[in-house]
């Protein structure tokens, strides 16, 4: 498990990495999806490239309810209308929300912008 403080620590990169999925990762990604164990939020925003990938500024939202069900949202900037959303039955991930920014094909925390 991590906790918000622990990502927020994460500035800049050292290194990147290649998601099957064609785009690449920071370190402050690759330590959510190991120790968050969540290469499925991965899954899902890679899954959407091919149509979304016109867009070189993507920020990816994950909300997760009490119930435990989750949404997953994309959008091209912080006041445009979501572009994606998909519903999840359910998910343990360890926080209530998360945000990601894929920007020009490098998926990063927002600590790392």
């Amino acid at each position: 498990m991590f906790t918000e403080i622990e990502l927020n620590q994460f500035n800049g990169t050292e290194n990147y990495y290649q998601y099957w999925l064609g785009f690449k990762y920071t370190d402050g990604v690759k330590y959510l999806a190991d120790i968050g164990k969540c290469y499925w939020l991965l899954d899902i925003i890679g899954s959407y490239q091919p149509k979304m990938k016109k867009y070189s500024f993507q920020i990816w939202e994950l909300k997760v309810n009490d119930d435990k069900k989750a949404i997953v949202t994309m959008r091209e900037d912080t006041d445009s209308p979501i572009k994606v959303k998909q519903k999840l039955d359910y998910t343990d991930f360890p926080v209530k929300e998360i945000k990601l920014f894929l920007i020009n094909g490098v998926l990063i925390l927002p600590s790392e912008y």
